[in-house]
């Protein structure tokens, strides 16, 4: 592999402006609609698995925490009235989360602001990624 270009360094830079730009984006458009930003991914992660309910070790390896850590956003946005948990019906011990009707409207309005920024974001994201993939035979 032919090493990188100070132009592949720049759309790197660049990539990873436009992704952090993304994600500061994504936290203070959660908080606006009244969720933390980690409470936002939860409830991501919660319905990307519908319509099974979601289990908190499916979670926790989702979010890239542990398991207590998630239990803790699970009890606020229970305590919000955002999810609820149920128990599995094939293991009466094991607890899983579905979000409530208030919790899928908050996500579902969340969901369309967010792709209206990625409408925006995405060009600039392929730009930068194309530069980075491209290998070129000087090093500028």
């Amino acid at each position: 592999m032919r090493d990188v270009s100070q132009k592949q360094i720049r759309a790197l830079a660049e990539f990873r402006h436009q992704i952090r730009r993304f994600l500061h984006f994504s936290e203070e458009a959660a908080k606006s609609a009244g969720v933390e930003p980690q409470q936002h991914q939860l409830m991501l992660a919660i319905k990307a698995v519908e319509p099974e309910p979601a289990g908190i070790g499916f979670l926790a390896e989702r979010l890239f925490l542990r398991h207590h850590s998630v239990v803790g956003l699970v009890d606020r946005l229970e305590q919000a009235g955002l999810a609820k948990r149920v128990r599995s019906a094939a293991d009466r011990r094991s607890a899983q989360v579905v979000l409530t009707p208030k919790g899928t409207k908050i996500l579902h309005a969340l969901a369309r602001h967010h792709r209206q920024e990625l409408k925006s974001t995405i060009p600039a994201l392929i730009e930068a990624l194309t530069e980075i993939l491209h290998e070129t035979e000087s090093t500028d």
